[in-house]
């Protein structure tokens, strides 16, 4: 593979082969909320409670908003951005659609 076969994704902010931007296996699993509402990529969600982060050494607050979260392709992880921490992942069963 080449450099050209390398496609970046500006919603993630990664290079992606071929022009492939979202992950294949996020379609075929429904992710739901902690109320039940089905998720997407690119909604966002708020904290129903405190969650510490391992290895950032942190606490996320009830109530934060997470913006732009992206279906991981199992059905109670969702990938997202937060300041400060790199490579967040949380479990679906803790956000709320906003």
């Amino acid at each position: 593979m080449s450099d050209e076969d390398f496609v970046y994704d500006e919603a993630t902010g990664e290079w992606v082969p071929g022009g492939s931007a979202a992950p294949v296996a996020s379609s075929d699993v429904e992710v739901r909320d902690a109320v039940g509402n089905l998720l997407a990529d690119g909604d966002q969600v708020t904290l129903i409670k405190d969650l510490k982060v391992k290895g950032a050494g942190q606490t996320l607050k009830r109530g934060t908003l997470i913006k732009s979260i992206r279906l991981t392709g199992d059905e109670q992880e969702i990938d997202c951005r937060y300041d400060g921490i790199k490579g967040l992942v949380l479990r679906a069963e803790f956000v709320r659609k906003r």
